[in-house]
């Protein structure tokens, strides 16, 4: 059955439609191949613009287009490439296991700044020593670290094959070589040993081998000493200690600031008060006249006679019993080493109180004999007080 035909609409306003001239016809060999124009789009309908015949029965994946052309489909190829890339195991490079562990064994580093390693001799040279630690390249020594002292002839002091103990002073450098030190292992050991000797409250015998404004110079285990003017028993005439030797005890150890200060006064009161006991005699002259008491010079060392402690009787002025530069005999009552003190009594001395202000000569006179009858009284105070 025929349709019947389509009548074409044309509204007024519309203008007119131009019949399309036809083209000359081009010839064969002149027709160059070329994409056929697009039509124009204005006043075409869908069925015209898009062949939807042709769409029939095709989906969404075929409109896309294949998937490897599309923009997220790239991107994500690349984020796949990264993540096997990073996701390789091991295996999959070129890989030499004992090519590694030499590389390991070049950068073997024996001897770190600090440490104490034995080594042998293996040359010597005019500046210097050469060690064999075990390590890529023998460490060296120069002459100066070879010894705390000086060293004339190091060929005599270090033949080769002589064993030594040497203080890693410096790190590997681009040839493997350390540097070591004979003289700071040694000064090291001195201060450890000083140190111990300073903890153990010893007194040392220095040597004075120099002296300037302040006081003179020493040498203790190998290490500079210093020992101020005011800490001589002789401070005035300092310059005449050099080469004499000296009993010293210790003000400061500082193995970081290298700082050994020493006493000569200190030592010479450690060693008096180790001669010393609560309840013993002792003689000296009285040094200086105080408001409070009087200072007794007992040797080196002085003690404090209180003004309580002179006479049990009323003692208008302590000149009354003893002055500047009188001998005086007293009981030794107290002890203190670490604050160098001590205690002085001679009221116990006295038969009845205010012996000392009428009889001073008696009573001084016979002070040994009074001296057992006191110690007696002190321990009876003692086991009270206990």
């Amino acid at each position: 059955m025929r349709r019947p035909p389509q009548v074409l609409m044309i509204k007024k306003d519309d203008p007119p439609v131009a019949a399309e001239a036809e083209a000359p016809p081009v010839p064969p060999a002149a027709a160059a191949p070329s994409r056929p124009e697009p039509a124009p789009t204005q006043g075409r309908t869908d069925e015209e613009l898009f062949d939807l015949g042709a769409m029939a029965g095709m989906t969404m994946a075929d409109l896309l287009g294949p998937q490897s052309s599309r923009p997220e489909a790239r991107s994500s190829a690349v984020a796949q490439a990264a993540t096997a890339a990073t996701s390789r195991t091991v295996d999959e490079f070129d890989f030499d296991a004992d090519a590694f562990l030499a590389a390991l064994d070049e950068q073997d580093f024996v001897g770190s700044t600090g440490e104490v390693v034995t080594g042998t001799v293996v040359g010597v040279e005019s500046d210097g020593v050469y060690v064999d630690i075990g390590g890529k390249a023998p460490g060296f020594m120069s002459k100066k670290e070879a010894a705390l002292g000086v060293i004339t002839n190091l060929k005599e002091r270090f033949p080769r094959g002589t064993e030594v103990q040497v203080l890693v002073t410096g790190e590997q450098n681009a040839d493997g070589m350390v540097t070591v030190s004979a003289r700071a292992l040694a000064l090291r050991q001195s201060w450890e040993t000083v140190r111990g000797m300073e903890k153990e409250g010893k007194v040392v015998q220095v040597k004075v081998n120099g002296f300037n404004r302040g006081g003179v110079t020493c040498d203790l285990e190998g290490l500079r000493g210093f020992i101020p003017r005011s800490q001589l028993l002789d401070g005035d005439n300092h310059e005449a200690l050099v080469g004499k030797t000296l009993g010293a005890t210790f003000l400061e150890v500082n193995p970081d600031t290298r700082k050994l200060v020493l006493s000569e006064k200190k030592a010479a009161t450690a060693a008096r008060f180790a001669q010393l006991e609560v309840g013993q005699l002792v003689e000296g002259v009285v040094v200086s006249v105080k408001p409070y008491g009087l200072f007794v010079d007992l040797g080196g060392i002085s003690g404090l006679l209180h003004q309580s402690c002179i006479s049990a009787g009323q003692l208008r002025d302590l000149r009354e019993v003893f002055d500047q530069g009188d001998r005086v005999r007293a009981l030794v009552t107290d002890l203190d080493p670490g604050r160098g003190r001590i205690a002085l009594n001679t009221a116990l001395l006295e038969g009845q109180p205010g012996e000392l202000l009428i009889e001073k000569d008696k009573v001084m006179a016979e002070a040994e004999d009074r001296a057992h009858r006191a110690r007696s009284l002190l321990r009876q105070h003692e086991q009270q007080a206990g």
